[in-house]
């Protein structure tokens, strides 16, 4: 097999949105045994490519939600290779939420979608999430580590106001779970702003960093 051939030309169907030729190049892959997070990067850098269009106006929102329908589509053909090859042996409670003003929600399934593939328990509250939801889910789930996603600049704001309230929770031991912003327009700078631990742009890097605080 062209492991390059295949992997560009996974990338390009799922920036091309079609959907179709995404699953039979996946389908393929996998039958010829290809590595199913190699399937799961390109998959995510294809989704990369739509938002750089959806950004330069090509696509419309209609085009970020079919290119997380596709991506979901994806996961579902590759989590049994996943969970064959990784055991689903992690031992982790993960709360994750898109922060309230925002409505955005690609990203956080696909962490999802990962997490659960590595054996993670998640309980994904949705979005536009209250402060006040997440501290109550908090004290009632007892998580390992809390993830907030936005993707709006305006969302950083309801990131502080959640980290804020959680710290100041009485449980102590919620008060001090470490907490992770997730987004494509997150930084280092953001991450200090709002007062979280860690940020990824990504879910693979978001699985990876949940693996390795929980280690």
């Amino acid at each position: 097999m062209d492991d390059d051939k295949y992997r560009q030309m996974t990338i390009r169907q799922v920036a091309d949105l079609d959907e179709q030729a995404v699953l039979e190049t996946v389908q393929k892959r996998l039958a010829e045994g290809d590595d199913p997070l190699k399937v799961v990067e390109d998959s995510q850098e294809g989704l990369r490519q739509v938002g750089v269009r959806y950004e330069q106006g090509e696509y419309y929102i209609a085009g970020l939600i079919m290119a997380g329908e596709i991506f979901r589509q994806v996961m579902e053909l590759v989590q049994p290779a996943i969970t064959e090859q990784h055991e689903g042996d992690e031992e982790g409670r993960i709360l994750l939420g898109t922060v309230a003003g925002d409505i955005h929600d690609i990203g956080k399934n696909n962490l999802s979608l990962l997490l659960r593939c590595y054996g993670f328990t998640v309980r994904d509250l949705g979005v536009d999430v209250p402060p006040a939801q997440f501290l109550q889910e908090a004290l009632r789930f007892r998580p390992d580590l809390i993830g907030l996603s936005g993707l709006l600049t305006t969302s950083f704001d309801a990131m502080e106001e959640t980290i804020a309230l959680i710290r100041s929770s009485e449980d102590g031991q919620i008060a001090q779970v470490p907490i992770i912003i997730g987004g494509s327009q997150v930084n280092a700078e953001v991450c200090q702003y709002v007062g979280a631990d860690h940020w990824v742009v990504d879910a693979m890097q978001g699985v990876r960093l949940c693996q390795r605080l929980l280690a």
